[in-house]
This record gives C-alpha cells, structure tokens and sequence, in this order.
C-alpha cells in the first residue's frame, strides 16, 4: 500500500439518484431520456476499461486515496467522465491517443464542467501505466488542496488598513 491510499472499511451505498446527479447536493440533473441513452454506455465503459484506467481505477476504488470515494464512468450532465470524486468536486480524465483528435471537444467539455464548479484534472495513458505513484500523489495533491484550501491573502490596501486600525485599537 503506498503512502496515499488508506483503507476504510465502512462505507455507505451511493443514493439510487446519486448516477444521475439527483442524490448528494449536486448541482445538475441528467435529463431522462439522455440519461437512458447514457446510462448503457457508461456501464460498457467500466466493463471494458483501458488499461490505463483499469490501473488507476485498482488504486482509487475503494477509498484508497486518503479515504475519498470515487466513481468511474460517471455520468455528469450529458458527459461520462472516467473518474469522479463528489466529496471533492474533482473529475480526473486519463487521456489516450483519442484525445488528440479531440483537443477542441474536450476544451469545451472541460469549460462546461468547470462551470458546474467541477475541477478537472487530465492525466496521460503512459503517465499512468509507467509512473502510477507519481499520478497518485499528483491527484492526492489536488484532493488535498481541495480539503485545505489555501486562504486568499488581503490585497495590500486592506492588509495595510486592518494593520493601521490594529494599531489605533491599541493606542486608545
């Protein structure tokens, strides 16, 4: 086991609305009729992984990464996103040689998912396959910097009027 997967073995079943984004405070809803048309889709898409992700998909099942639950071919809006971590609000796609022919359709995926307050990370097939601890401390970073996000410093103009009026509170 590396030094970012953990192992927890209570976990509670997914809401039967959680697929199509009506369980868990999502913020979008699979229409039913696409939904029916993805629904199969995604399913044959975790039947028959890449290898690649089929890799990844050992390392982050379960809760194996620092105990966030993900899901694979996950169905977000009217896109199947190879995996996803709602805790987390973070999409992680494995990229092949497909995604080369397809740079402007995944840019605009990306945008439209990132509007949902979706973070999208992509990672490449021979990253995964070759250099799997280096991918996982990657998203660990990301899952990470989710869960302790960094505060945003005052610009300095209010940052040198919270000192001063520190200052006058002091000398009254």
């Amino acid at each position: 086991m590396s030094q970012y997967q953990h192992q927890n073995s209570h976990s509670n079943p997914p809401s039967s609305l959680a697929g199509r984004g009506l369980g868990g405070g999502v913020p979008w809803q699979t229409p039913p009729k696409l939904w029916e048309k993805l629904k199969p889709l995604a399913r044959q898409m975790r039947r028959e992984p890449t290898l690649a992700e089929e890799k990844l998909w050992q390392k982050l099942r379960s809760k194996q990464l620092l105990g966030f639950k993900f899901r694979r071919q996950h169905v977000i809006d009217r896109f199947i996103v190879d995996f996803y971590c709602q805790e987390a609000h973070l999409i992680v796609e494995v990229d092949g040689g497909i995604h080369d022919y397809t740079q402007q359709e995944d840019a605009i995926r990306q945008e439209f998912l990132k509007s949902l307050g979706l973070r999208v990370m992509r990672l490449q097939n021979e990253d995964v396959l070759n250099s799997i601890d280096e991918v996982l401390a990657k998203i660990a970073h990301e899952l990470q910097s989710w869960k302790n996000p960094t505060p945003n410093p005052l610009p300095a103009s209010e940052e040198g009027a919270n000192e001063r009026e520190g200052a006058n509170n002091l000398n009254h």
